[in-house]
């Protein structure tokens, strides 16, 4: 199935079962990226990002939460 034959289906959904996909398709995209992140994360990729990060902090130039 090609992209445009998902966009067909998706359209034709009735309210109640394109809000199920939407919830569904939501969630599984989050954890896609919580996935991705994570495999950076362990492959090393955001370690120069988490550096900079806390000089950032240590420096003082981060906004309160």
């Amino acid at each position: 199935m090609d992209v445009e034959e998902l966009e067909q289906a998706v359209s034709k959904l009735p309210p109640e079962k394109l809000a199920e996909f939407s919830e569904w398709f939501q969630e599984y995209v989050a954890d896609a990226w919580d996935g991705q992140t994570e495999r950076d994360a362990q492959a090393g990729r955001l370690d120069e990002k988490i550096e900079e990060a806390k000089e950032e902090y240590e420096a003082g130039r981060t906004p309160s939460l």
